[in-house]
């Protein structure tokens, strides 16, 4: 997956997120930001990754995410690593 697919992947994850009245006020919380943020945000590749580190981290959410967009299961953690931190990192 390319960055500008990734990227994509992210913004509908984000729009998803705000269509959720109870997970949303979680992610505002977990990552600082306001909803005034969220606009700006969606054009920041840094903040689209902790978008998805925020979904990434429960199965049901990705589950329902991809459900809803018709996007395979692994799409979110292959987006978000073409995303700022998200490279594999090699101890080798």
């Amino acid at each position: 997956m390319k960055q500008n697919s990734a990227e994509t992947v992210a913004i509908q994850a984000l729009s998803w997120l705000v269509s959720h009245e109870e997970l949303m006020p979680v992610f505002l919380g977990a990552s600082g930001v306001s909803s005034d943020d969220l606009r700006a945000g969606a054009s920041d590749p840094a903040f689209l990754a902790s978008v998805l580190d925020f979904l990434t981290m429960n199965d049901q959410w990705v589950m329902e995410f991809c459900d809803s967009t018709g996007l395979a299961y692994d799409a979110p953690m292959s987006a978000r690593q073409q995303l700022p931190g998200g490279a594999q990192i090699h101890w080798t």
